[in-house]
């Protein structure tokens, strides 16, 4: 696959995934400046504190308009997000900096920085982002800390920093499960819940890439379509467990014999798909070959009983016999369907009219 066609697809990825957090970090900067101008309204601090909590509100407001339209104009990734955290962590030191250091109402607005981290950088930035939190707590409380350290109660200084280590080691841990779970979610998505292998639906989007990259630079690719000879009978004489580890068989030989670049799939029922990068139909016969050989000389056991099953394989490939994924499909499937009428357990490659 063409280096650029990838990096292409991965931020296209990464703007959907993060393009719901980008406008959640928009609506917060946002209300940052609202709570700080309502804190200017209704609780006045000195006029020079005045001064500088409205300097950092133009700010956060000019960063908020240049990064969104400007500078970021609608990309969304996890660092333009991390960047925006950076960005509202000094904010709110800053302004906490001014409203009463640690006595401050905008001091609590770092566990929201906290847990944001953790939903959206993983677990090392989260603890990088700790790590800056207890700094600029440290920071804000270090004439508190000194009192303490003079009077002997260094204990409760630790104390107050226990809230700030316990947020952010559980939003580390929460977004190790959370990045899990999401990858579980993913991987359940794109490929087959039976077999392992690509769902169709994964298969068309990969398919689609090896199809504009054939067309771009003049390669070919083939698409072989399989079917089990014999599933409905093992499903009728040793129940349905049988049929679903015939499948699973017959996705096991794909595997072992097919490229880490080839692209394989569940098409449906006991029927499975197989595009060969950048290969000829002729040169791909041999691999298609020892998947329905392999089948018919493994029987595999189920409760103690060996059964044994054969395959019927179509081939066509591109450009001869389609001009995109979908045509070349067909054709295979009609090679297919060639196999299994002049008596299964063989290959047929698509040659138009007479196979």
């Amino acid at each position: 696959m063409d280096g650029t066609e990838v990096a292409s697809d991965v931020a296209k990825s990464n703007q959907v995934r993060y393009a719901g957090y980008d406008k959640i970090m928009g609506n917060i900067s946002w209300l940052l400046i609202a709570l700080v101008s309502l804190d200017i309204k209704l609780l006045p601090p000195d006029e020079q504190s005045t001064i500088f909590l409205a300097g950092f509100s133009v700010a956060l407001l000019v960063y908020n308009v240049g990064a969104r339209y400007v500078v970021f104009p609608g990309r969304s990734s996890q660092f333009k997000t991390f960047v925006d955290l950076m960005v509202f962590l000094c904010f709110i030191v800053a302004v906490s900096w001014f409203t009463g250091k640690i006595t401050s109402p905008f001091i609590s607005l770092i566990y929201l920085v906290l847990m944001t981290t953790s939903l959206t950088q993983g677990r090392r930035l989260t603890y990088f982002m700790a790590v800056l939190a207890v700094s600029s707590y440290i920071l804000l409380a270090s004439e508190h800390i000194t009192v303490m350290l003079y009077e002997h109660t260094f204990v409760s200084s630790l104390l107050e920093l226990f809230p700030f280590m316990l947020i952010a080691h559980l939003g580390a841990m929460l977004s190790g499960e959370a990045e899990n779970a999401r990858r579980e979610i993913e991987k359940l998505s794109l490929t087959d819940e039976v077999t392992g292998l690509n769902n169709m639906r994964n298969f068309f989007y990969l398919s689609e890439i090896q199809e504009k990259l054939a067309k771009r630079h003049k390669r070919k690719f083939t698409i072989c379509m399989l079917d089990a000879d014999n599933l409905k009978q093992i499903n009728d004489r040793h129940g349905h467990f049988a049929g679903t580890e015939l499948i699973n068989q017959v996705a096991g030989i794909i595997a072992r014999n097919i490229r880490c670049t080839d692209i394989a799939a569940r098409y449906g029922g006991d029927e499975f798909i197989i595009m060969f990068t950048e290969g000829a139909k002729d040169g791909c016969y041999g691999a298609v070959q020892r998947i329905v050989r392999g089948m018919s000389e493994n029987p595999f056991e189920f409760k103690g009983a060996m059964l044994t099953s054969t395959l019927s394989a179509g081939v066509a490939s591109f450009p001869e016999d389609g001009a995109d994924v979908k045509t070349v499909m067909a054709k295979a499937d009609e090679a297919m369907y060639r196999s299994k009428k002049n008596g299964k357990n063989m290959v047929t490659i698509y040659n138009g009219e007479d196979e």
